[in-house]
């Protein structure tokens, strides 16, 4: 099947990255996530939307990729990218295929022709496997949320308007960092530590990354199979209702 270039594009940057998924053209449009999610028989929330604005002044690409079912906090979003004297808007059809090389309604969340400020929306990981456009309208590509992190290298942020609470938005992140480190098995895992550094008397536990304080504390001389097995202790603590 002859692709189009832009489906190309995508599918040769997966190939490249050891991504077990290659984009799969359907019959019907998935211009949109209501219509991606029909043609596909999946949750509206399972297709991973990307959403693109202009930073003036500096003119920075800014995308950010979120579940189907949420929208995008704009005002958290120029909070979180936004000197003093900057501000955000929605980018048009034309700088959207100047900077990504895409058309709306197709926009991949990589492969970029001119790379944005990229943001990975924490409401994805309400989910095993989510679907994004590869290029094209008729396009898409299936991942887990791990596995779109790590082909991405996108930030990880809460910036949906169904925002979570600080203690909730800290074991959200948490659990997604914790997914992405399990889906690299062999690479070095990054400290677990959110710079919220306070010990809780009742579990032991740090209030902001849920290690001990003995976990802390061997972090720096650990082998790389035990700082998986502390990510691994964390996110069990992570997905417990303490502090959700």
């Amino acid at each position: 099947m002859n692709l189009p270039e832009s489906v190309q594009r995508v599918a040769a940057l997966l190939a490249e990255r050891g991504h077990a998924h290659a984009p799969r053209l359907l019959d019907e449009s998935a211009r949109t996530a209501q219509e991606a999610a029909d043609a596909l028989g999946v949750q509206l929330g399972q297709i991973a939307k990307s959403i693109v604005f202009r930073r003036e002044p500096d003119q920075v690409a800014v995308m950010v990729v979120t579940a189907g079912d949420q929208r995008v906090d704009e005002r958290k979003l120029a909070d979180r990218l936004c000197p003093t004297g900057y501000k955000l808007i929605r980018a048009d059809a034309a700088f959207v295929r100047e900077r990504t090389g895409f058309a709306i309604g197709g926009v991949a969340p990589l492969a970029h022709l001119h790379p944005p400020l990229l943001l990975l929306d924490l409401s994805l990981f309400r989910f095993e496997q989510v679907w994004a456009a590869a290029g094209h309208p008729h396009a898409v590509f299936a991942a887990s949320p791990a596995q779109l992190a790590r082909l991405t290298q996108a930030r990880l942020d809460d910036v949906s308007t169904q925002g979570l609470e600080l203690q909730a938005r800290a074991r959200a992140m948490l659990r997604a960092r914790a997914a992405i480190v399990a889906s690299e098995p062999v690479a070095e895992p990054p400290s677990p530590c959110l710079s919220v550094c306070c010990m809780s008397l009742d579990d032991g536990l740090c209030a902001g990354c849920l290690r001990t304080i003995d976990e802390i504390a061997a972090w720096g001389s650990m082998a790389l199979s035990q700082r998986h097995e502390v990510w691994q202790a964390i996110a069990r603590r992570a997905a417990t209702t303490r502090g959700a």
